[in-house]
């Protein structure tokens, strides 16, 4: 069986400050070629993306891919909706769980699988203000007991 490399080409890092992830998923993308071309020169971001299902059908909205310099008239709006891939019982699923939990679909990161550009979305619940302090009490702990070990090491 052959491996299939893969290669990120940005990654949402306000998203998992702003929310608990609860389960993520991958879903394929609706892209012009334009667009793919952007993508592979990393002109894209996620910061205030979110996603939609409409119709039964799945949306990111707000992700902004720079147009491509070479594109001219075949260039699309940048902040247009694209659909994303899923199966049909995956998107009821999440739609179920959006509806009645409170839950919230942010996209994660964006990465190429092969020659597919895949997105990896979040099932998501919005953080408090006091989860974000204790999230970076945790994380400056963790630093501060790193540091110690990697100082006594040397020492």
């Amino acid at each position: 069986m052959e491996k299939v490399s893969t290669k990120t080409i940005t990654v949402n890092r306000q998203a998992r400050h702003e929310y608990f992830i609860v389960e993520s998923y991958e879903a394929g993308i609706e892209l012009f070629g334009t667009e793919v071309k952007s993508l592979r020169a990393g002109s894209c971001n996620l910061k205030d993306s979110w996603c939609d299902i409409k119709d039964g059908e799945l949306f990111i909205k707000q992700m902004h891919i720079a147009p491509y310099t070479h594109g001219n008239i075949f260039n699309r709006d940048s902040y247009r909706d694209r659909r994303l891939l899923m199966h049909k019982r995956e998107i009821m699923k999440l739609m179920g769980q959006v509806a009645q939990q409170g839950y919230t679909l942010i996209p994660l990161s964006l990465y190429f699988k092969g020659s597919r550009v895949k997105v990896q979305l979040g099932l998501c619940k919005g953080k408090q203000l006091h989860d974000k302090r204790a999230d970076m009490a945790k994380r400056d702990a963790k630093r501060d007991i790193e540091r110690a070990l990697r100082d006594r090491q040397r020492g």
